[in-house]
């Protein structure tokens, strides 16, 4: 029989969420033992984001907890991997370096609008978890929202509407070209060096088209699956009013009463599937540093596909 020590200590991630979970204490032992893994797994599926607080907390410690649930891999932009680590991406804003913005009158730097990871890649990673390094003395908010929630708030002659559509995402790193993110005006002031180097070849990615819905395989719950940022449009309708319909679809989804933003701590560890949510950065004021290190957790869901001339590859039916 399991001692108590061996058992998760499992708690809401915040009161009257409809998503996420928090682990208490885990430890490295834990994460040898089969079950507890298991558990681990049946609860992010279940739940969608978990905060891990008060455990062991390490660079070891966060890659080890993030191959629980998954081969790791390297992020696609070479610029994004943390120097001798390539399953680690370096997520970092300090004062003489890092992109910063103007949003609404206010200077927020490492600011990002809502999104969902690498969609603007055919193969969407399953999920991350980051950690911090640095942490700001003020700012640096991490948002989450649940899709399969949003999914629930749509009117049903809206989620009839919208079976069988497809959006197009493209690679742009400047945040304030982001049409669809709703964050309001947002103006680029300065772009990270490494953005720069990604901004430079953006035109050598080919745009992707990803449903607009799709089935949790393990729950048979349905996600609305769109990410403002990063979005074009819609595949089958590249007018007003297919703009006006992913519109409608963002506004639902981010409505800001559904929304978790954690307030990180140091030894924090946040995971997330990210085929079911969304998540941003708040930004942090520009004279003040943040660094965070992410796993990128493998996998496909297999809906993706890259968009050509003759429209998007074999097998997929549209």
């Amino acid at each position: 029989m399991a001692s108590l020590a061996d058992e998760l200590v499992i708690s809401p991630l915040a009161s009257a969420l409809p998503f996420g979970a928090t682990v208490t204490g885990l430890t490295a032992a834990q994460l040898e033992q089969p079950g507890i893994r298991r558990q681990l797994n049946d609860l992010w599926i279940e739940r969608g984001v978990l905060l891990f607080r008060e455990g062991e907390s390490s660079q070891a410690f966060h890659l080890a907890l993030s191959r629980c649930f998954g081969a790791l891999e390297a992020h696609p932009f070479p610029e994004s991997r943390q120097e001798g680590f390539p399953d680690l991406v370096k997520i970092k804003f300090y004062p003489g370096d890092g992109s910063y913005y103007d949003v609404g009158g206010e200077l927020r730097g490492g600011w990002l609008p809502w999104h969902s990871d690498l969609i603007y890649t055919h193969r969407i990673n399953r999920g991350g978890i980051l950690r911090p390094v640095q942490l700001p003395a003020s700012g640096g908010e991490t948002g989450f929202i649940d899709r399969i929630a949003a999914y629930e708030r749509l009117p049903a002659q809206l989620r009839d509407r919208i079976e069988g559509l497809h959006v197009v995402y493209h690679v742009d790193v400047d945040m304030s070209l982001q049409g669809f993110a709703g964050a309001g005006p947002a103006q680029l002031l300065r772009m990270a060096a490494s953005g720069t180097q990604i901004q430079r070849r953006k035109f050598s990615y080919p745009r992707v088209i990803h449903p607009m819905v799709y089935t949790q395989a393990e729950t048979g719950r349905k996600v609305l699956n769109i990410s403002p940022a990063f979005a074009i449009g819609v595949y089958e309708d590249g007018t007003a009013a297919g703009d006006m319909l992913l519109r409608e679809l963002v506004a639902i989804c981010t409505d800001a009463e559904f929304s978790y933003f954690h307030r990180w701590q140091a030894d924090d560890m946040v995971l997330w599937d990210n085929w079911r949510t969304l998540h941003c950065a708040t930004g942090v004021p520009i004279d003040q540093t943040r660094v965070m290190e992410r796993t990128t957790i493998a996998g496909d869901y297999a809906l993706g596909r890259r968009l050509g001339l003759d429209g998007p590859d074999a097998d997929f039916d549209v």
